[in-house]
């Protein structure tokens, strides 16, 4: 039986009283069969040829449908037994390799590592107030130099005097003198050494958190920093190349934090 190329349920049974039938209602009119009577039998004759197309139809989508399940079987099977063929073949380079090289598959104890203790450090209240009124700071505060200034003048100063500062708000308050005076020697962010950057980084975060400062800003600046880190200048021998990776910072630090007061920031 030939394959049927379209579907007989899209059919629908022609017109067979209009003009163009007429060949085929001449050959069924006879004395006893009229033209109305010519055309209901061209219509029954129609209905019932369409009727088994469409069994033909369903039983072509049914074997095609059995067809296809048995084909992905087969190839269902052969992948099942291509991954069991590469799996042993695996297993079996591996086994050789550890026969050939039986030193690389040495069973290593799993030592207990050191754990990072907890940094105690003194950063000046300059920086620290600078964090809380959300301004730019220069991270030279949380180098070891700028830790050990801050310690040193800790311990070595006693001014309990007081001057006049403006909020965000527009208010005058009074501050100790301490907060309001930056630290003599500040070196600006694009002239540190990447060492020193880099020691400055972790403290500069922790600050922020223990500042109250909103996790999603402390997360974003802690991915922008670990960017910077991964970028081919950080690691270069130009220090050209360097001091111009932390100059962008800088800059873009700078901005940010300006933008912070804006309504759009």
């Amino acid at each position: 039986m030939n394959r049927l190329v379209s579907d007989p349920n899209l059919e629908h049974c022609p017109d067979f009283t209009s003009i163009s039938f007429q060949p085929s209602r001449t050959p069924l009119l006879s004395p006893t069969t009229d033209d109305g009577q010519a055309v209901v039998t061209l219509q029954t004759i129609w209905v019932a040829t369409n009727a088994t197309l469409k069994a033909q139809w369903q039983r072509q989508l049914d074997e095609d449908a059995l067809a296809a399940g048995e084909q992905q079987c087969l190839l269902d099977e052969a992948n099942t037994q291509c991954l069991v063929a590469h799996a042993l073949q695996e297993a079996a380079i591996a086994e050789e390799d550890r026969k050939k090289n039986q030193l690389h598959h040495i069973i290593i104890p799993d030592r207990a590592c050191p754990k990072r203790a907890a940094e105690a450090i003194l950063v000046s209240d300059f920086a620290l107030c600078k964090l809380d009124k959300v301004q730019f700071v220069e991270l030279y505060y949380w180098t070891n130099k700028g830790l050990a200034d801050a310690k040193l003048k800790f311990l070595t100063t006693d001014d309990d005097s007081m001057v006049p500062t403006t909020a965000l708000d527009g208010s005058t308050s009074w501050i100790a003198a301490s907060v309001a005076r930056p630290a003599a020697g500040v070196i600006a962010d694009h002239l540190l050494s990447p060492l020193n950057f880099s020691r400055a980084i972790p403290r500069f975060i922790a600050s922020l958190e223990q500042r109250g400062w909103d996790n999603s800003r402390v997360i974003m600046l802690a991915n922008f920093f670990g960017a910077l880190m991964f970028h081919d200048y950080w690691t270069s021998d130009n220090e050209l190349e360097q001091c111009t990776l932390l100059m962008y910072t800088e800059e873009q630090r700078r901005a940010w934090h300006i933008a912070i007061p804006l309504p759009s920031g």
